[in-house]
């Protein structure tokens, strides 16, 4: 049976610049960094975004971009913030994708390695509620 969502890997060219990105739009915290000592591939970090851990491990970048990615949630009211800490690194912002009244907004950005992250304030209660409403209308 499946428990939940265990971790999130990410392979990064520059594990310092990665970093960089998690501690300043996620308020990451590091906890584990393997310098010399490796026991997986290649030389890693562990970091907690809430309760959530995320590995990044030093390799190849994705050769092309798609809208794959992953979402965090975000309250609405720190929507602004988020996007000047985005726009502070000097990450690329993708314009947000048509959406009807009341799903949340959205901001996508991508890092350096191509990987897709969205910053999300609704839920999916909230979503499937309004899509329920927009197939009655």
């Amino acid at each position: 049976m499946i428990e939940g969502l265990s971790h999130i890997t990410f392979i990064t060219k520059d594990l310092a610049r990665m970093t960089q990105i998690l501690n300043q739009v996620f308020d990451a915290r590091e906890v584990y960094a393997s310098g010399d000592q490796q026991f997986s591939l290649s030389e890693e970090k562990f970091f907690l975004i809430g309760d959530l851990w995320i590995a990044v491990m030093q390799g190849e970048a994705l050769p092309v971009r798609s809208y794959n990615h992953i979402a965090f949630k975000i309250a609405e009211d720190d929507f602004d913030d988020y996007a000047a800490r985005i726009t502070a690194l000097g990450l690329e912002m993708r314009p947000p994708r048509p959406r009807i009244e009341g799903e949340g907004r959205s901001l996508y950005f991508y890092d350096d390695d191509n990987h897709l992250f969205e910053l999300h304030t609704g839920t999916l209660e909230q979503r499937l509620q309004h899509y329920a409403q927009g197939a009655k209308g």
